[in-house]
């Protein structure tokens, strides 16, 4: 048993990735910046493969792992469901076990130590007897730029006692293996032995506002404007995209708000008792701006702040209690590419707008409307689609990679949908209310990303391209290629060939092993 398989925040900074992963590794900087972070701990990702070793589960996991076919639903459903049943019914090594026990209980102490309080406020306090926890999946390759996991792993709230908070470190190592998961690392290249996993055990904020705030505006790539969405409640409701935020644009040289849309929340999901429970909103409450100039204020400078601080954009997830503003997260933002060339569209037309929204992801698609309720139906998903949802999870993954354009009732720009939608650079427009009873089945429609409106039929374009002017250097550029269905975007950077051709990620994307295709005359 080392020491390293469990730190406290303090103990690690940004280049502890490999070992605390992303989450893990941007707390533990931002503690050490002297931010305010809710404390805690992280189990990490050597915890997590000692845990495999002494369990006996890297063989069977491998055997379930080679029969897997990431492009068949339910083939990667039996593989994935078959894989967390092993790691949830194995043991947690006794030594490791005792470990994350002795952390949990210090947590309260430590804190103390590490703020340099004398006691921490009674409004605190309470919340350390035992102390109420989130248990957070912290991936080793989730927050690196091209490789957004995007939420693949779970998060747990309110736990509380030891027993409690060491069965929900194994539910994360689980959740690595969820069906989203094991379709994104196969999709992405990824060795699945090669993505660890951290725990972080964070003391919990019983958020009574909570949000997400990019330092650059991620749709049009502002760097002059700070985008902060802001909701009532904790903060699991914006990410998922089941609520529509506020949205506030402030200028990050006069810290001046320039822009503000209100939107109506009618249910949030709050703490009651020792559960998270939603709770229904009236108009009057729901439609009321959710956090005061000041505090947008307040929010933004933090962003500008740590933003400095990695001299990178960030991507920050936020937390109000009590008047008390907690960052709970922070990491790059993965969706920011340079554009090589834009693009604008006269879309003057006399076709008729349908419904209009929140632009999420720019881009202009054209396609048949295919509703769906729930991830179970991604099926009707054909490509070239146009996906029309309440709003998407993770477990829309493999649909949202077939549509070519996305449209939710729900969420605003820092959504799951605006999110993967910018990652794979298909145009995405959330918050258009009633769009599952506005948009009929099967009826075509154009979407376009960057109006976040939505016309009907197909809608012919004059399109301009701007090409940016591309300076020749003595070092030859060349691009590493991976994904063949990516080739014609590629082709429009301003490099000067391929220099390399990553076969193996190709070979993964066929989904049949090398042999077989030999074995049948297909090399």
């Amino acid at each position: 048993m080392t020491r390293l398989d469990v730190v406290w925040f303090e103990e690690v900074d940004k280049e502890d990735i490999p070992l605390v992963g992303g989450k893990g590794a941007n707390l533990g900087e931002m503690t050490g910046a002297t931010l305010a972070i809710p404390y805690g701990f992280i189990v990490t990702s050597s915890a997590y493969y000692y845990f495999l070793e002494k369990a006996g589960l890297k063989v069977p996991i491998g055997e379930l792992l080679k029969k897997l076919n990431h492009k068949d639903p339910d083939n990667l459903h039996k593989i994935a469901t078959s894989i967390r049943a092993l790691i949830v019914s194995a043991s947690v090594p006794d030594e490791l076990a005792h470990s994350i026990a002795q952390y949990y209980e210090q947590l309260y102490q430590k804190e103390k130590k590490i703020k340099g309080l004398a006691s921490l406020p009674i409004k605190l306090k309470a919340v350390y007897d035992p102390p109420l926890v989130a248990v957070r999946s912290s991936a080793t390759a989730e927050d690196l730029p091209d490789a957004s996991f995007a939420g693949q792993q779970e998060t747990y709230l309110n736990i509380q006692g030891e027993a409690s908070v060491i069965e929900h470190v194994k539910e994360c190592w689980a959740s690595l293996f969820t069906d989203r998961a094991v379709f994104y690392r196969a999709e992405k290249g990824f060795d699945h032995f090669k993505v660890g996993l951290a725990a972080v055990v964070q003391r919990m904020v019983q958020s009574e506002k909570s949000g997400i705030m990019f330092t650059v505006d991620p749709v049009t790539n502002d760097k002059n404007v700070i985008v902060i969405e802001a909701i009532f409640g904790l903060g699991e409701y914006i990410v998922r995209g089941k609520v529509t935020p506020d949205q506030y644009l402030v200028d990050k040289k006069s810290m001046n708000i320039v822009k503000k849309k209100i939107a109506t929340q009618d249910v949030q999901f709050i703490k009651k008792g020792r559960n998270t429970v939603e709770a229904r909103m009236s108009k009057s409450i729901g439609g009321r701006q959710k956090i005061t100039n000041e505090l947008i204020v307040r929010i933004a400078e933090l962003g500008k702040k740590i933003e400095k601080h990695y001299y990178f954009p960030q991507d920050i997830e936020w937390a109000v209690e009590k008047g008390e503003v907690f960052i709970t997260q922070s990491r790059p933002i993965t969706t920011l590419e340079p554009n090589n060339e834009h693009s604008s569209a006269d879309m003057t037309t006399s076709q008729k707008v349908l419904l209009e929204g929140d632009a999420a992801s720019p881009g202009i698609a054209t396609g048949a409307v295919v509703q769906l309720l729930s991830p179970k139906e991604i099926r009707k998903i054909h490509t070239g689609d146009i996906l029309v949802a309440k709003q998407t999870n993770p477990d829309y993954v493999p649909a949202m990679k077939r549509a070519s354009a996305i449209v939710t009732e729900h969420g605003g720009r820092t959504s799951h949908a605006a999110i993967v939608s910018r990652e794979l650079g298909i145009p995405c427009i959330v918050g258009a209310e009633n769009a599952m009873r506005i948009l009929k089945k099967g009826s075509v429609v154009t979407v376009n990303g960057s109006t976040g409106k939505i016309y009907s039929g197909k809608v012919a374009m004059q399109q301009e391209v701007h090409a940016h002017t591309k300076f020749r250097t003595k070092t030859h550029i060349y691009l590493n290629v991976g994904e063949p269905d990516r080739v014609d975007e590629l082709a429009k950077m301003p490099v000067d060939g391929v220099g390399l051709l990553r076969a193996e990620f190709m070979i993964a994307n066929i989904g049949e092993h090398p042999k077989s295709l030999l074995k049948r005359g297909k090399g």
